[in-house]
C-alpha cells in the first residue's frame, strides 16, 4: 500500500490554537475531520492514520514547536518508511495574500523556521503547500500578527481556502504533484 505523510506545521498549546501561524495544523485538522480520522498523542506529535482509495495517510501535527519541526518529520518518515516524494508539508505563508495558496514540489524555506529545520534534516526535495495568511501588519509587528487569531472577516475567506487546501492534498495523494500543481496553482 502506498503511504504518505501529510504534515501541518504549527505550535502546540491553547495560546496558539487557530492562530495564523497554525494554519498548517488547521488544514490537517480539516482533512482529518473530512476523512473521519482521529489524532492520538504520539512521539513528536499528534498523529492520525487514515486512507484514501487504497493509499495510507499519516497525518502529523508536530508538537516540537515550529523551529524544531524537522525532528518530527524525519522521525515519522523513517518510522513508517515513507519516501520524501510522498511527504507534503502544509505551512502558513506571509508572502501570499489571505485566501491564496501555492503548492510546490521543492524549493527554499522562504525564511520560514519550520521549513528551514525540515530542510536541514531531510533536504529541499519535498512538497509544500503554502497557505496565504497575508501580511497586514505594521513594521515590527510580524510576531504579533502571525501569533494572532484570525478575526471573523478573515475566517470568511479562510474557510473556503481550507476546503480548497483539503482538495489539493487529496489530489496530491491520488494524482501526484505535477497534475495537482497545474490544477490548484491556477486558482
Amino acid at each position: 500500500m502506498d503511504k504518505f505523510l501529510i504534515v501541518g506545521l504549527g505550535n502546540p498549546g491553547p495560546e496558539y490554537h487557530e492562530t495564523r501561524h497554525n494554519a498548517g495544523w488547521m488544514v490537517v485538522d480539516r482533512l482529518a475531520e473530512e476523512l473521519g480520522a482521529t489524532f492520538a498523542d504520539k512521539r513528536y506529535g499528534f498523529v492520525a492514520e487514515t486512507s484514501i482509495k487504497g493509499r495510507k495517510l499519516f497525518l502529523l501535527k508536530p508538537t516540537t514547536y515550529m523551529n524544531l519541526s524537522g525532528n518530527a518529520v524525519r522521525y515519522w518518515l523513517e518510522k513508517e518508511n515513507i519516501a520524501t516524494e510522498r511527504l507534503l508539508v502544509v505551512v502558513d505563508e506571509l508572502a501570499l495574500p489571505l485566501g491564496k495558496m501555492r503548492l510546490k514540489g521543492s524549493g527554499s524555506n522562504g525564511g520560514h523556521n519550520g521549513l528551514g529545520h525540515i530542510q536541514q534534516l531531510i533536504g529541499q526535495k519535498y512538497a509544500r503547500l503554502r497557505i496565504g495568511i497575508g501580511n497586514e501588519f505594521n513594521r515590527g509587528g510580524q510576531v504579533d500578527y502571525v501569533l494572532g487569531k484570525f478575526p471573523a472577516e478573515e475566517r470568511e475567506i479562510l474557510n473556503p481556502l481550507m476546503d480548497n487546501a483539503v482538495a489539493c492534498i487529496k489530489s496530491f495523494v491520488l494524482a501526484g504533484i505535477d497534475i495537482t500543481m497545474n490544477q490548484f496553482n491556477k486558482k
